[in-house]
């Protein structure tokens, strides 16, 4: 096989990860992965491994177009932008029009569980949109569908500590927490696969999780018992509001506990380790793993 992976986003945690893997684990050949990032300079020592970078700006389609020529399989790595509502799906939307126009055969995104309407999760329908129009574009595809990291506790976890008090809205809703670099390892192994089938993967852990379960999982690896307070969506926002938390971010940040109350991100699925070859990180072992950071 002698196809051309690109990868965007590859000066992010999880595009930096995903070359990583296609480089050591499924041991692609450096010539053929084109790395693109708006800092091409952040990128020299994968340029000096023969991995070719390119500057890809999502906010110049011109860019885009130049940067995905010649590209056999693209992976689009969702944008950062949450603020601004509807700037990310401007920029993902003129990345596939952009994948159309170089002649890309395969173009794979990373998207979110269930983004279908009526997700509560605010910035679902970026996602959704950017499945609409990657089908419309005619272009086979992948989509994987990630679940919700263990490193996005580090968000939380040492204020939580601090105060010894966990306030959340999500009941008993469970979360299915997969370690990044697990899930770099599974979206690098679909990107590698030869294969012009479009498919749907849902990106999760091997268990999915309670706040109450985590927060005694936390408790037994720190020793600080942690008190879960559930609280309604409305008042967890004002609580983040009061903490300082601008309102757009607070009602960002409440609407995953919604969605994780509702079922939305508790599904588990086994489509990482079949990807990546190997057996997932279990959350107490990554609690462990990392006690340290736990405290902030």
């Amino acid at each position: 096989m002698s196809e051309t992976l690109l990868v965007t986003g590859a000066s992010g945690h999880l595009g930096r990860a995903v070359i990583n893997h296609l480089l050591n684990t499924f041991k692609v050949p450096a010539e053929r992965i084109i790395a693109t990032t708006r800092t091409p300079a952040n990128l020299a020592e994968l340029a000096g491994l023969g991995v070719a970078v390119r500057e890809a700006n999502f906010d110049d389609t011109a860019s885009l177009a130049q940067a995905f020529a010649g590209a056999s399989r693209v992976l689009i790595i969702s944008t950062s932008e949450l603020v601004i509502q509807g700037k990310r799906r401007e920029q993902q939307l003129a990345a596939v029009a952009a994948a159309k126009q170089a002649g890309v055969a395969h173009l794979l995104y990373t998207s979110l569980p269930d983004p279908e309407p009526g997700s509560p999760i605010l910035f679902a329908p970026d996602h959704y949109d950017t499945e609409q129009a990657i089908k419309a574009a005619g272009i086979p595809y992948t989509f994987f569908r990630d679940g919700w990291y263990d490193e996005n506790l580090f968000m939380s976890l040492p204020q939580t500590l601090a105060s010894g008090h966990w306030y959340t809205s999500a009941g008993d809703g469970r979360i299915s927490y997969c370690a990044r670099d697990d899930m770099a390892a599974a979206i690098a192994g679909g990107l590698a696969l030869a294969s012009d089938q479009s498919t749907t993967y849902t990106l999760t852990g091997p268990k999915a999780y309670t706040v109450a379960e985590v927060a005694a999982l936390v408790t037994e690896v720190t020793g600080k018992p942690i008190e879960v307070v559930q609280l309604s969506d409305e008042a967890l926002t004002e609580g983040m509001k009061a903490a300082g938390l601008p309102e757009p971010i607070a009602r960002l940040l409440v609407s995953f506990d919604a969605a994780t109350r509702a079922g939305g991100l508790g599904m588990v699925t086994d489509a990482v380790e079949k990807l990546s070859g190997r057996k997932s990180l279990s959350l107490q072992r990554f609690l462990e793993a990392n006690k340290a950071k736990l405290a902030g």
